[in-house]
């Protein structure tokens, strides 16, 4: 399967299991989603649990918030995540405090999953990676998988979880894992292990992270998209480093980290979003306060820039092979 075959899988599987869950969003029933990760999905459960929204992302998770309180388990769509901020208001005022609020006796079981970062010329409307945001409130969860079989493993499991989830879809590898080098033939999921996905039902437990390489000289960390540029400059470079697709950023599975860090005595960061307040600021943060004594190098973070994201420049703003293979260089260097 490829990524949004993988998706589409999850919410299948769950739906079937559970009559509580619901899929919602702009063109997700009939039209099956821009990407088609809802596709066929009305025609199976029928148009009460898979349904067209109008366009108000505050309305869609507004609505889905007070699904939860009442049990049932939606699963909203926001069609790219740059759309996501008027949504802000529900998902950090009502669905990250509900438990809070009600001593326990309501909660909002919400799974909202959205296509996002760069990679596919969509400009500053269509490629912003906004899950720093979402990483400082308190009572939300972020999901970001890497592969299909994660994709569905993770997805599964957050629709499963009583508290609100952010499930970031990175949309440049839906269709295949991307090596960073735009100018290279596409690549699909067919030919990676990770393509690999079982038509039933399994679920990836919540903040574990996946050590996908192994090493000795470095530590890197990273997630979607990200981990496989890395995989590809680590393989040229020669560098034996060790890979961590974080695959949840809260909860961030910083017991993995430790351990990697202090064995290597090198980290580096590598994300999409811009590095001011991005969340590799907390893992560098993290990474300082646990394994200070056992660091032989400073922090290295690869990200994007304090811009909009450029359309004409986009492979200048993309953390690519050319900038993280320098940082690389840089951190052994150190």
């Amino acid at each position: 399967m490829n990524m949004i075959q993988a998706i589409n899988s999850a919410m299948e599987v769950v739906m079937a299991r559970d009559p509580n869950v619901i899929v919602m969003g702009e063109d997700v029933g009939y039209f099956g989603g821009v990407f088609r990760a809802t596709a066929g999905l009305q025609e199976k459960f029928g148009k009460t649990r898979v349904f067209d929204t109008p366009i108000t992302e505050c309305g869609i998770i507004g609505v889905a918030v007070g699904m939860g309180a009442y049990g049932l388990r939606p699963v909203p769509e926001i069609q790219f995540a740059d759309y996501i901020y008027p949504a802000l208001d529900q998902l950090v005022s009502e669905a990250a405090r509900l438990r809070y609020r009600s001593d326990g006796e309501f909660t909002a079981p919400i799974t909202v999953r959205s296509p996002f970062g760069g990679g596919i010329f969509g400009g500053q409307t269509h490629s912003q990676s906004p899950e720093g945001i979402f990483t400082h409130v308190s009572g939300i969860k972020t999901v970001i998988p890497s592969t299909p079989y994660d994709a569905k493993g993770l997805l599964i499991a957050a629709i499963e979880d009583n508290d609100p989830t952010l499930f970031f879809e990175p949309k440049r590898i839906y269709n295949g894992p991307f090596d960073g080098h735009w100018d290279r033939p596409s690549q699909n999921w067919s030919k990676h292990p990770a393509g690999e996905v079982p038509t039933g039902y399994y679920k990836i437990e919540l903040g574990k992270a996946n050590i996908v390489r192994a090493g000795d000289a470095l530590t890197i960390l990273a997630y979607g998209t990200m981990v496989h540029v890395c995989m590809a400059v680590v393989t040229d470079s020669g560098v034996d480093a060790e890979i961590i697709d974080l695959r949840t950023l809260v909860p961030l599975d910083i017991e993995t980290i430790e351990a990697s860090v202090k064995k290597t005595g090198r980290c580096m960061i590598v994300h999409e979003a811009t590095r001011t307040g991005g969340f590799g600021a907390e893992l560098s943060a993290l990474v300082q306060e646990r394994c200070f004594y056992h660091l032989e190098a400073p922090i290295e973070r690869v990200t994007g820039f304090d811009t909009p994201y450029p359309h004409s420049l986009e492979w200048a703003y993309f953390p690519g092979p050319v900038r993280i293979g320098e940082a690389l260089k840089k951190v052994m260097r150190d």
